[in-house]
């Protein structure tokens, strides 16, 4: 399966008699917010999608960016033109983490087919593409959730994996360590955990590295021979990364959604730092 469309690519198909679904997922941590960015310009046909209200829950004791409330989700999708029967793109235009958040949910939703817009926005443009600012209106899409496709961890059983398989931690690697730490309650990461920095799945100009190559890391790191994986991050938005990364690879990864922002704002659970595992 094709996780991954270039910007040639995509220009070719939009031109077709059916499109594909397109979503705008202009989000970053701490802003500043998308939808501002995406009204000055998007690629045609582009829909907007709030990763903050629309690909997420509200924020609490399951994380920063729980899973969303599935009919919150599934008005959002059909929307911008969702449909079960029609591929769907997706873009951002920072480091592809919002992006790869809504090819996860998508998938993890049930829809057969969705792709990520490699090295986002800056590919487009890049490619000699034009962007408008004209604002589409979809046909109503048909895309009812059916979630499970992909698997996902509880807190319990990301601890469990860390010791009987491969938990990677995709976050900044001075943060896994605990050097620092911006946004939750305590640093460190979870016992037994491997440091995976999402930055290192991509080129410097921001498209993924090659399958072979992404292969080679993730084996580096213990993802092979038929190991069990699962990844987690700050709040499960740059985790989404790492296992879009590892499908391209072609290793399946299970997500455990509320990550450290879940994790460490229980006082009871262990932390380890440093950066050995632990």
């Amino acid at each position: 399966m094709n996780h991954l469309i270039t910007a040639p690519e995509l220009a070719n198909t939009l031109s077709t008699g059916t499109p594909p679904a397109l979503l705008d997922v202009r989000w970053q941590l701490g802003g500043p917010p998308g939808r501002p960015q995406y009204a000055t310009g998007h690629l045609p046909g582009a829909v907007y999608v709030d990763l903050d209200t629309e690909l997420a829950g509200p924020p609490g004791a399951d994380g920063r960016h729980p899973l969303p409330y599935l009919a919150v989700f599934a008005d959002a999708m059909r929307a911008a033109g969702v449909r079960s029967d029609r591929p769907v793109v997706v873009y951002d235009a920072g480091q592809g983490w919002a992006a790869a958040r809504a090819w996860w949910l998508l998938r993890w939703a049930g829809h057969p087919d969705v792709r990520v817009l490699d090295g986002g926005l800056a590919s487009w443009t890049a490619s000699g593409a034009t962007l408008t600012s004209e604002i589409p209106v979809p046909s109503a899409g048909d895309f009812t959730p059916a979630p499970g496709a992909l698997p996902v961890l509880t807190a319990d059983e990301a601890a469990a994996l860390a010791r009987t398989g491969v938990l990677l931690d995709a976050r900044a690697a001075e943060r896994y360590r605990g050097d620092v730490e911006p946004i939750d309650r305590v640093g460190g990461h979870i016992p037994g955990a491997v440091s995976a920095p999402t930055t290192e799945n991509v080129t410097e100009d921001g498209t993924f590295r090659g399958t072979g190559a992404l292969a080679a890391r993730f084996a580096a790191l213990g993802a092979k021979d038929g190991a069990e994986v699962g990844v987690y991050c700050g709040s499960g938005v740059s985790a989404a990364h790492e296992v879009l990364a590892l499908a391209v690879a072609g290793i399946p990864a299970a997500l455990y959604v509320g990550s450290w922002s879940a994790w460490s704002s229980d006082a009871s659970r262990p932390v380890a730092t440093g950066g050995l595992p632990g």
